[in-house]
């Protein structure tokens, strides 16, 4: 196996636009084994959480001395904080794990960080929320990667 298997592998893992719902499917096609790919795309995966949060807070922290922004943000974030605070208080990090879960576009680790920083939850909860979504979702991945094949031989026979 090449290292640019190996590479491509890890970056889509961690590429916001396919996480580990590419990389997976990536992965085994180009030979490497399930209990290979599974524990490398979450961890990878996984990682993007606590740094995500940590450029959320790093960057928001310098915008935050901008007026405009000051302003943009009190305005629409605290009234999403204010108007969701029951629901997050009943739902926050279940929710978090629920929706990293779904193996869907925008619905992965980054925005499940987004969102938990705009609803200004904890940066650690948060991580674990992602990792158990992200298991979750990797799971789901591989399995439709080991089983969806024998799923379509139920409607499509092979012609020799």
């Amino acid at each position: 196996m090449s290292a640019s298997v190996w590479f491509w592998t890890a970056f889509l893992s961690i590429l916001p636009i396919s996480e580990l719902r590419g990389a997976i499917p990536y992965a085994m096609t180009q030979g490497i084994p399930f209990y290979v790919a599974w524990p490398l795309c979450v961890a990878l995966n996984a990682l993007v959480a606590p740094l995500v949060y940590i450029f959320l807070v790093s960057f928001h922290k310098i915008f935050y001395k901008w007026s405009f922004y000051a302003g943009l943000f009190d305005k629409i974030i605290e009234k999403a904080r204010h108007k969701l605070h029951d629901k997050v208080e009943k739902y926050g990090y279940l929710g978090v794990t629920l929706f990293v879960a779904i193996p869907l576009p925008i619905t992965g680790a980054y925005t499940g960080t987004l969102g938990a920083w705009i609803l200004g939850l904890s940066k650690r909860k948060t991580a674990l929320a992602v990792l158990i979504g992200v298991m979750i979702s990797g799971t789901i991945v591989t399995s439709i990667m080991l089983f969806g094949h024998g799923a379509f031989d139920l409607f499509i026979k092979d012609v020799h």
